[in-house]
């Protein structure tokens, strides 16, 4: 395993006059039929049992139309199985690809995107490759899955139906065309990502990684996920954080009813322009600007009702004007609050962009940022070797991360603390 003496290995880089990229227009064995009874379902899970290899995975949402983060199609490539697609509305349970795949390492880019999805499904992998990940650490300027596949295989993917409403039925052909071949040469792809970890001695930090994704559960729930709503720091008052927060839960209600993305049930800037103005009857609401559309007029008394509700809580249950810090403030006050505090934030990454640039891999995959702010901001006593790799180690840092960085952060941190000259 690289550690921070070792001299790194040069990194992968694009020539200067690169050839012309391949269209990559139809999948070689052709467009699958999908498989949507469970009859099919049978057949397509022996087909992928008697493969050999890792699976190539991917699965495509509805975001920003449907309520959720649910799967409306799953793909899937295997050697000697060929391309699997699978309509996941009608059939539901998918535990059986699960099982038949139980040992096979998945091929995924971008994992922590489509495993939850996945996993609603009964779909869970014991270990996975994921190629977005993969050229992070390997410093591609580049990581999204067209851009690995046109740099590193000289094939130019079509990506024009990433954002269209994958729960339409049926799918048009273009669309099942443009899933098959998002696993057409994801394995391929793969395989040229490993043969340039192993080259620049990141393979055991890409397999702890991996193993990392793999082990990880589904994310904790947001806390005061209303909080996130676009324009909120507009707002100043805790009675109209109420307004805003009752219509966006009162919103929330409603897209899960329907099954429509909450953000078309009703816009961001409609909740906040409605806190602002904190209208006094149904009819003062639906005279905002913000709810001058059909479908806000027709479900105008769902809103007043929020607003009414916002407008009656006592004041001890109104929300604060700001969520309370978990962790260290912004380090952009730093400076002022803790000047101490801020001088070792500062060294420390200098340290980490050192680190960065020497070994082609972003800082943030060096070490997660709030790891690094929460170290500077309350460091250990005394600072050293062991104390500072217990607190990487306790906030989730992978052992590659912590033989990397452990050394050049103590050296910042010490540096910070003596007197100046």
């Amino acid at each position: 395993m690289a550690v921070a003496g070792d001299e790194p290995p040069t990194p992968p880089h694009s020539p200067a006059t690169a050839p012309t990229a391949v269209p990559l227009l139809a999948p070689r064995d052709g467009v699958p039929p999908v498989v949507c009874d469970p009859e099919d379902l049978q057949l397509a899970v022996r087909r992928l049992a008697a493969g050999s290899g890792p699976v190539a995975v991917d699965a495509e949402r509805a975001s920003g139309y449907r309520y959720g983060q649910r799967a409306y199609l799953v793909q899937l490539r295997r050697a000697g199985a060929g391309t699997v697609l699978i309509d996941p509305v009608p059939l539901r349970d998918l535990s059986a690809v699960g099982a038949a795949l139980a040992t096979t390492e998945w091929v995924v880019h971008a994992a922590s995107q489509d495993l939850p999805c996945l996993a609603e499904l009964g779909m869970r992998p014991s270990s996975v490759f994921d190629t977005e990940l993969a050229g992070r650490l390997l410093g591609h300027s580049r990581v999204g899955l067209g851009a690995l596949v046109e740099s590193e295989l000289g094939l130019l993917l079509e990506k024009g139906h990433a954002a269209a409403d994958w729960s339409t039925r049926p799918l048009p052909e273009p669309w099942l065309r443009y899933a098959a071949l998002d696993v057409e040469v994801l394995v391929e792809l793969r395989d040229v990502l490993a043969t340039q970890l192993a080259e620049q001695g990141k393979t055991g930090w890409a397999e702890q990684e991996f193993a990392a994704i793999v082990a990880a559960g589904p994310p904790p729930p947001r806390v005061d996920p209303w909080r996130r709503t676009s324009g909120l720091h507009r707002i100043r008052s805790r009675r109209q954080l109420a307004v805003a927060r009752s219509l966006w839960e009162a919103r929330d209600r409603a897209g899960q009813a329907r099954d429509i993305s909450p953000g078309r049930v009703l816009p961001d800037l409609a909740i906040v322009a409605a806190a602002l103005a904190m209208p006094s009857s149904e009819a003062a609401l639906v005279a905002l600007p913000e709810f001058a559309g059909r479908g806000q007029r027709r479900h105008s008394r769902l809103w007043w009702e929020a607003v009414e509700r916002a407008l009656a809580e006592p004041e001890a249950a109104l929300p604060a004007n700001s969520r309370v810090p978990v962790g260290p403030p912004p380090a952009r006050a730093w400076p002022d609050r803790d000047p101490a505090a801020a001088g070792r934030l500062a060294a420390c990454r200098a340290a980490m962009a050192e680190l960065s640039e020497r070994w082609a891999t972003p800082v943030e995959n060096l070490l997660a940022p709030d790891t690094l702010r929460r170290l500077c901001w309350t460091p250990p006593d005394p600072i050293d070797a062991g104390t500072v790799a217990d607190h990487f180690r306790q906030h989730g840092a992978r052992p590659w991360q912590v033989e990397l960085i452990t050394g050049p952060v103590v050296a910042a941190l010490t540096a910070a603390a003596q007197p100046p000259d």
